[in-house]
C-alpha cells in the first residue's frame, strides 16, 4: 500500500476495557497490530490490551553490560596488583584477599549492568524524539488512545467501529510538535 493513501485515525477511550474491546474488534476487521499504537499516560501492558509482546535488545545490553563489568573488576581485583613495579603486601593478608575481591567483582558487575540497561531503554525508545508527535492532551487525563493506521477506503468503517465501542471521540490524527 502507498504512502499517500493511508490516514492516521485517534480513538479516546475513557478506561482500559474499552479500548482493549476496541483493539480486538479492529483486529476482526483486519487491522494489523502493527498499524495499532497505544497511547496512554498510565503504564499498560501488551496483556492488558491482548496484544503481542514487543521485542527488545534491553536485555542483551544489559548482560553485555554486566560481562563488562565483570571484565573490569577481574582487572582491579587481579590484574592490577601486578601492575606496579613494588607490591603491596599487607600484614599476612594474601596478595589478592578473598573478601574484597568479591565485593569489587560484585558492585563493578552491578554498575556495568545498571549503566548498560539506562542506555539500552534510553536508545530503544528512540528518546530523544524531535519529530512531531501524534498526541491528544486528553491522554494527560488518564484517558487511553487508540492510533490506527489504514487505508481511506476502511477510514469510515473504521472510525464508525470506534464510535460503536464506546470512543469519546474519534478524529483524524494531526503530528505536532510537544
Amino acid at each position: 500500500m502507498a504512502e499517500s493513501n493511508l490516514v492516521d485515525i485517534l480513538a479516546v477511550f475513557p478506561d482500559l476495557e474499552p479500548a482493549a474491546d476496541a483493539i480486538e474488534h479492529l483486529r476482526s476487521l483486519g487491522v494489523h497490530d502493527d498499524c495499532m499504537n497505544v497511547i496512554s499516560g498510565i503504564p499498560v501492558t501488551e496483556a492488558m490490551l491482548g496484544r503481542p509482546s514487543q521485542w527488545t535488545n534491553v536485555p542483551r545490553i544489559a548482560l553485555g553490560g554486566a560481562l563488562l563489568g565483570f571484565g573490569a573488576g577481574v582487572f582491579l581485583a587481579f590484574v592490577s596488583p601486578y601492575l606496579y613495579p613494588y607490591p603491596i603486601q599487607v600484614s599476612t593478608q594474601a596478595f589478592i584477599p578473598g573478601a574484597p575481591t568479591v565485593v569489587v567483582l560484585f558492585e563493578l558487575t552491578m554498575l556495568g549492568m545498571l549503566l548498560s540497561t539506562f542506555l539500552g531503554v534510553f536508545l530503544d525508545s528512540f528518546f530523544p524524539n524531535y519529530r512531531p508527535m501524534k498526541y491528544v492532551p486528553e491522554v494527560s487525563d488518564g484517558k487511553i488512545c487508540i492510533l490506527v493506521e489504514c487505508s481511506y477506503v476502511e477510514e469510515k468503517k473504521i472510525m464508525d467501529a470506534l464510535k460503536k465501542l464506546g470512543a469519546e471521540s474519534v478524529k483524524p490524527a494531526e503530528a505536532q510538535h510537544l
